[in-house]
C-alpha cells in the first residue's frame, strides 16, 4: 500500500531481468526510482482505476437487474436505470469511506450477493407477489401512480430491513465482536452458506436465459472463452509518452474484462439482429425479449444528470421477517470481507491487518450498508473480491487508484444516461452472464472445503446434509407457503423468510453440526483455515503507516490515553496480529476471487 502512489507495473518493467527483487515487493523503498517514471503516472493510473471500475461493473449491474423482477420492474427500464445509478453512486461513496477511514487498504466496495438471497426470499412472501398485470408488457403503464406504488412499497420494505440489519454490522465491527464470531465459524459453515447463494439463484438465471437460449449460450461461451482460454494472451496497445514516441504495452485484457467484453459483444449482436428484424417483433414470441429496442426510449427519457438522495422512494418500512433475513446475509458478508482484507494486504505488500483495522473496516462496511439502505439501492455493500484479484494482476497497491475509482463511480451514478444504457441490456444476455457468475459463486463456496479433511465421514456428513437441507427445505416451503401458521403473523413471516433463504438454512445446519459433533481442529480445517493468512508480505512497511487513521488523526488522538481501550482505535495496540491468535480466515485469493459476493 504505497502512499506515494507507486506504480508496480513500471517497477516490474524496470527490474524485469531480476526475478526476485525487492522493488516489486516493497515499492516504498524505491520511491526515488518511481519518480523517474512520474511522467507515466497520469495515463497509467487512469487505466488502473478504469480497470477496477470495469472489473466491478458485472456484479454491480447484475444486482438491480436481478431484483427488478421481484420488484415488478422487469418492464420498467427507466426505473431500472435509476436503481443502477443509485447503486453506482452509493458504491463510490462507500469506497471512499473505506479507503479513507475504514480498513485503509486499496479495496473497492459494491453491492453484495449475500443480501440478494434473503431479499428475494422476503419479496417472495404472499403480500409481495407481483400483480398479474405487471407481468404483461402491453398492460403496464410505468408512469401510473398505481404501478409506482407497487414497486416503491416493495423497495421501501427492503430499505427498512437493510437499515436495521446494517446497524448490527456497525455494532459488531466497532465493538470488536467480529473476532469472537470468527472463533465459531469454520470452513464447514462457510462452504454451504456461500455455495447456496449461487444455487438458490438458478431459477432467476434460467428465466432470463430461457428468453433466447441461443443468445444466452453465446454470452456464456464468450465469457468462458475470454476468462479461461484467452486469459494468458497479452494484447498489444499503442501508448504515447512525453518523449513523443509511440510505444506498445501488452495488457492481459481478456483476463481483466471477460464479463464486460462478453456482454458487450452479445449486446452488439442483439442490436444487429434487431436492426435487420431477425429477432421476432411480436410480443409473446420466443426470442422477442432479446431485442434491443424494447427499452429504446429509456435512454431518451433518462435525464443527463440525476442526483440520488436518501429517502428518494419514500419513508422506509420495517418488518421483523425482513430484518432477520437480512441479518443472515450481513453475517455472511462480514466473514467474507475479513478474508478479503487479508488477501488485499498480501497482494498489496502490506502487513496483515491488525484487529483494530479489521474492526474499523467491518464497522465502515456497516455504515456503507446503512447508506445503501437509506439511498434505496435495494441492497447493501461489501468488499469486492474480484478487485482484490485485480491487485494480483496489475501488481499496483495504491490507495489513490481506488480513490479515483470511487470518484468515478460517484460520477457514474450522477450521469443518468449511463444507468439507462446498462438498463437496456437484453434479458438473454443477462441470463448468459448469470450462468457463469452464479456458477462461480457456488464453486467459490465449495473451495472452502480445501482446508478440511474430506476423507472424514464427519465432514462429508455435515457438508452433504447442510447442502441438501438448504435446497429441500426452501423449495418445499415455497411450494407450501400456508404450512407455517403459528397464529402470530410476525413470527410466521420471520420463519417464512428464514426457511426460504437457502444460505441461511444450509449455513445454520453447518454451524450447529460443526460446533456440536466431536472433531479435532485439524479435521475440521480450523488449523489450516487460521494459517491461510499468515504474513508473507513485505516487512519494511510499518503497520501503523498503513492502518493508522488519516490526516494526522492518530497523532492528535494519542494524547487521549483512554482511547487505547476503544476496539477500532490503533492507539496502544500491537502493530501486527499474533500469529497464534489469528481471526481465522482463508485466503480469498483462492476462494472468492472474481465472485464479488
Amino acid at each position: 500500500v504505497c502512499p506515494e502512489n507507486c506504480s508496480l507495473v513500471l517497477l516490474n518493467f524496470f527490474y524485469k531481468k531480476k526475478k526476485k527483487n525487492r522493488a516489486a515487493e516493497c515499492p516504498k523503498l524505491y520511491h526515488n526510482v518511481n519518480k523517474r517514471f512520474s511522467q507515466f503516472h497520469s495515463w497509467l493510473d487512469f487505466f488502473l482505476f478504469i480497470n477496477h471500475c470495469l472489473t466491478a461493473f458485472g456484479g454491480i449491474i447484475a444486482i438491480p437487474l436481478i431484483l427488478s423482477q421481484s420488484l415488478c420492474l422487469q418492464h420498467d427500464g427507466l426505473t431500472q436505470s435509476y436503481l443502477i445509478s443509485t447503486i453506482f453512486f452509493v458504491s463510490g461513496i462507500c469506497t471512499l469511506l473505506q479507503v479513507t477511514f475504514g480498513i485503509r487498504l486499496p479495496i473497492l466496495q459494491g453491492g453484495t450477493f449475500t443480501l440478494l438471497a434473503p431479499s428475494m426470499a422476503m419479496l417472495s412472501m404472499p403480500e409481495f407477489v407481483c400483480p398479474a398485470w405487471t407481468q404483461n408488457i402491453s398492460s403496464v403503464n410505468t408512469s401510473s401512480p398505481e404501478f409506482i406504488e407497487v414497486w416503491q412499497s416493495r423497495l421501501r420494505a427492503l430499505q427498512g430491513s437493510i437499515i436495521v440489519g446494517s446497524l448490527f454490522q456497525v455494532f459488531v465491527g466497532f465493538s470488536g465482536l467480529i473476532g469472537l464470531f470468527m472463533r465459531f465459524i469454520g470452513p464447514l459453515t462457510i462452504a454451504p452458506t456461500i455455495a447456496l447463494i449461487g444455487l438458490s439463484l438458478f431459477d432467476s438465471a434460467g428465466n432470463s436465459a430461457g428468453n433466447h437460449w441461443g443468445i444466452s449460450s453465446m454470452t456464456t461461451v464468450l465469457i468462458i472463452l475470454f476468462s479461461q482460454y484467452l486469459r494468458h494472451i497479452a494484447v498489444p496497445f499503442p501508448t504515447y509518452s512525453k518523449d513523443k514516441k509511440l510505444h506498445t504495452s501488452r495488457v492481459y485484457i481478456f483476463q481483466i474484462l471477460p464479463v464486460l467484453m462478453g456482454i458487450t459483444i452479445s449486446w452488439l449482436i442483439c442490436y444487429i439482429l434487431t436492426r435487420y428484424d431477425v429477432l421476432p417483433a411480436e410480443p409473446g414470441q420466443y426470442g422477442y425479449l432479446a431485442r434491443t429496442d424494447l427499452k429504446g426510449d429509456v435512454i431518451n427519457q433518462a435525464p443527463w444528470f440525476t442526483f440520488p438522495y436518501p429517502g428518494q422512494w419514500g419513508r422506509p418500512t420495517v418488518s421483523l421477517a425482513g430484518v432477520v433475513g437480512i441479518l443472515a446475509g450481513v453475517i455472511s458478508s462480514m466473514i467474507e470481507s475479513v478474508g478479503d482484507y487479508h488477501a488485499c494486504a498480501r497482494l498489496s505488500g502490506a502487513p496483515p491487518p491488525p484487529k483494530h483495522a479489521i474492526n474499523r473496516g467491518i464497522g465502515i462496511e456497516g455504515i456503507g450498508c446503512l447508506l445503501a439502505g437509506a439511498w434505496g439501492t435495494g441492497n447493501g455493500t461489501t468488499s469486492y473480491s474480484e478487485n482484490v484479484g485485480a491487485l494480483g494482476i496489475t501488481k499496483v497497491g495504491s490507495r489513490m487508484v481506488i480513490v479515483a475509482s470511487g470518484v468515478f463511480m460517484v460520477a457514474m451514478g450522477i450521469l443518468g444516461k449511463m444507468g439507462a444504457i446498462f438498463a437496456t441490456i437484453p434479458s438473454p444476455v443477462i441470463g448468459g452472464m448469470f450462468m457463469v457468475m452464479f456458477g462461480v459463486i457456488c464453486a467459490a463456496g465449495v473451495t472452502n472445503l480445501q482446508y478440511t479433511d474430506m476423507n472424514s465421514s464427519r465432514n462429508i456428513f455435515i457438508f452433504g446434509f447442510s447442502m441438501f437441507s438448504g435446497l429441500v427445505i426452501p423449495n418445499w416451503i415455497l411450494k407450501n407457503p400456508n404450512v407455517i401458521a403459528t397464529g402470530v403473523v410476525e413470527f410466521d413471516q420471520m420463519l417464512q423468510v428464514l426457511l426460504t433463504t437457502s444460505m441461511f438454512v444450509g449455513g445454520f445446519f453447518g454451524f450447529i453440526l460443526d460446533n456440536t459433533i466431536p472433531g479435532s481442529k485439524e479435521e475440521r480445517g480450523i488449523l489450516a483455515w487460521n494459517k491461510a493468512h499468515e504474513d508473507d508480505s513485505c516487512e519494511t512497511l510499518d503497520t501503523g503507516e498503513v492502518y493508522n487513521l488519516p490526516f494526522g488523526m492518530t497523532s492528535y488522538l494519542s494524547s487521549f490515553s483512554w482511547l487505547r481501550y476503544i476496539p477500532f482505535c490503533p492507539l496502544g495496540l500491537s502493530t501486527s496480529l499474533d500469529p497464534k491468535e489469528p481471526l481465522g480466515t482463508p485466503d480469498p485469493g483462492q476462494i472468492m476471487i472474481g465472485v464479488g459476493l
